[in-house]
């Protein structure tokens, strides 16, 4: 049982020095408690765990080479007993056994079913590492955390007397630093060894540990060998490197999942299941049956498996995960993201033995980094200080251009503007006015370099006379006003454009702010629908956009003559396109009301979640800054508060009538 420190007592007082001529006497007293030693010793070419009977089977002067798909030993210059890092075994071995039964039937005199009581002898592990420390933390929350234990793993971790080891030097396979799990030790052991030059530092995490230490030959530390074991700790640190970026590797595998390098690694993946046999953490194991001659008495045994097997995910209906790329991103999203899901941390902790064991040297760091690259940081950008706010004060834009969109709607080009109307953002308003009639809000459809497009459909006699104006007229405009689409949002997920009729308008600026960034997003698609295909705006545009290759474009009418070849019926139908996972859609929808409605039904009967569908609701505003009254919605003003709005932010205000 790890115990704290009294009060008053400090770190360096509970630390020992032990000579390293003297490493014999904890050898021999750890295994005077009865317990079966286990710890590093030279098999076969390689550092592996197995019994020690004494310091003699430590591989003292021996260290480790390590890089993708190599490992060699190479005699130290020294006399380490701990300069290397760590071999093809594991602690699994000893509180996972790769072979155990679990249950006998027989049928003898009765029949039945007996599952055998843990029996294990008391043990000592000699040389964990920092990582390995979490690695059997990891198996503690997979076999012990949840709502099933697995008995004989709980018996043999409680029968497992743990001896640490600080790391003193790294492979270039490590990246514990990455995982958060090392190199330094900061709990969970019952001895804790740092080597230096002339031996050890030595501290206490147990009464068991403090019992045995105090039967050893040590003195107190002096300044200096204390600080070397210190510094030799955080040398480690420096010599394995910046960390990788993984904080959110999980959310963003998930957003991987048809990538096309998992095919390229299945290319050189050979399946030989490495990886998951070195592997400290995993844990998957099949069932194999063991009869006598007769039929009268059977065994059930549990043998490692691996999610590389061929047969693994063999049914009656077939193979679930017949490819090697299925396999192999089977096992990388389990390990680094699917396994937060399932048990609240990471399935990796960084010792990079699948990186060494890999034969076609496979580097899991590489991978992750090619498929799941991390996103850049969202710098969520926030609306400029509007020109001329007050409802009483406009500044001055000269109508450069006006274009026809339809027979009722025309795009006018405003120039001359403060420079603050530039740093808009697609979604925003302007209040737009002419002498003798009154301020309009009009959405920004479009920003140029020295300008904004305003397209503006005549219903009413402000804007009616804003259509029949003539380039080089002056009008009155205030804005930017209100919020704007979260663009930022979208990064990594489909982004969905849904646009009904004149609602394009409002979503021209984002569909341009999507298609300059691209390659941010899984795929870009825009939904298009009209009355009749003479009521579609920005038709160049639209052209453009269904040549591109950046953006897909679907387009419908709700009626049409015999010319028209393309697609009949209401907007929401082109949703049988969306045959992504639509948990990772971000949806952005303007139109008329009902047809919001029924577009929002629809995507959130495809699985889209509420907090990712945006809408532009259109109301009468006056002021432009929520003081008027006129555009109140329930508790919110359309105009400050909006008009972009998350569709969980409206609740149950969206479909109600008389809101």
């Amino acid at each position: 049982m790890i115990t704290s420190p009294a009060p008053g007592q400090t770190a360096a007082a509970r630390q020992w020095f032990l000579a390293r001529t003297d490493l014999a006497s904890l050898v021999d007293g750890i295994r005077a408690t009865g317990r079966r030693l286990i710890g590093p010793t030279v098999r076969e070419g390689a550092i592996v765990y197995d019994d020690i009977h004494s310091a003699a089977d430590l591989p003292a002067g021996w260290r480790d080479e390590q890089s993708a798909g190599r490992y060699r030993l190479e005699r130290r210059t020294d006399d380490r007993v701990f300069g290397y890092t760590v071999g093809p075994t594991s602690w699994k071995r000893f509180t996972f056994p790769a072979n155990l039964p679990i249950a006998t039937a027989h049928r003898t005199a009765t029949f039945g079913f007996d599952q055998p009581v843990p029996e294990v002898t008391p043990m000592a592990f000699l040389g964990v590492r920092a990582c390995e420390l979490a690695a059997l933390n990891v198996q503690d929350r997979v076999f012990l955390g949840g709502q099933f234990t697995d008995e004989d793993f709980r018996a043999r971790r409680a029968a497992a007397f743990i001896v640490s080891v600080q790391c003193t030097t790294s492979s270039s396979t490590c990246f514990c630093t990455s995982m958060g799990t090392g190199p330094e030790v900061h709990g969970g052991y019952d001895i804790l060894l740092t080597e230096i030059d002339e031996g050890f530092v030595v501290q206490a995490g147990s009464p068991e540990g403090a019992a045995i230490v105090a039967k050893l030959p040590t003195r107190k530390p002096t300044h200096a060998e204390a600080g070397a074991a210190v510094d030799n700790v955080e040398a480690v640190r420096t010599r394995i490197g910046e960390p990788m970026p993984i904080p959110g590797i999980d959310a963003r595998l998930k957003l991987q999942l048809d990538n096309p390098r998992w095919g390229q690694i299945a290319e050189r993946c050979v399946e030989c299941g490495n990886c998951t046999m070195v592997c400290p953490t995993c844990f998957c194991t099949s069932v194999i049956e063991k009869s006598d001659m007769d039929g009268k008495v059977a065994t059930t045994e549990r043998q490692w498996d691996s999610c590389f097997d061929v047969a693994f995910a063999k049914i009656a209906g077939g193979d679930f995960r017949a490819r090697p790329r299925d396999r192999y991103r089977q096992w990388l999203t389990h390990k680094f993201s699917t396994w937060m899901d399932q048990f609240g941390s990471m399935g990796c902790v960084g010792c990079g033995r699948c990186v060494a064991w890999c034969p076609v040297g496979i580097d899991v760091r590489e991978e992750l980094m090619i498929i799941a690259p991390p996103i850049a940081p969202v710098v969520r950008p926030v609306a400029v200080e509007p020109v001329a706010a007050s409802p009483g004060n406009f500044s001055v834009a000269r109508l450069a251009s006006v274009r026809s969109e339809t027979e009722d709607t025309t795009t006018l080009t405003l120039t001359d503007l403060d420079p603050a109307f530039l740093q808009g953002r697609p979604g925003q308003f302007v209040m737009v006015a002419l002498p003798a009639f009154p301020a309009v809000p009009i959405s920004i459809s479009r920003f140029r370099s020295n300008g904004i497009d305003l397209t503006i459909r005549a219903v009413g006699p402000t804007s009616t006379a804003l259509v029949n104006l003539h380039p080089g007229v002056k009008v009155g405009i205030r804005g930017p006003l209100g919020t704007f689409w979260p663009i930022e949002d979208a990064y990594g997920r489909h982004a969905v454009v849904v646009a009904g009729g004149v609602g394009l308008s409002p979503l021209h600026g984002l569909v341009d702010a999507l298609v300059a960034n691209r390659d941010r997003f899984e795929s870009i698609s825009l939904f298009y629908g009209t009355r009749t295909p003479e009521d579609q705006l920005f038709r160049d545009d639209l052209a453009a956009w269904s040549v591109s290759k950046a953006i897909d474009v679907a387009v419908t009418v709700d009626r049409a003559g015999p010319e028209w070849k393309g697609r009949v019926g209401v907007v929401t139908t082109l949703f049988d396109k969306m045959s992504w996972d639509c948990s990772k859609v971000t949806a952005f929808v303007v139109g008329p009301e009902r047809m919001m409605q029924a577009s929002v039904q629809g995507l959130l009967s495809k699985g889209v979640p509420s907090d990712r569908i945006l809408i532009s609701m259109e109301r009468h505003m006056e002021c432009g800054i929520g003081l008027c009254g006129h555009c109140q919605m329930a508790g919110r003003f359309v105009c400050k508060d909006g008009p972009v709005f998350r569709l969980h932010e409206l609740g149950d205000m969206f479909n109600r009538e008389g809101i």
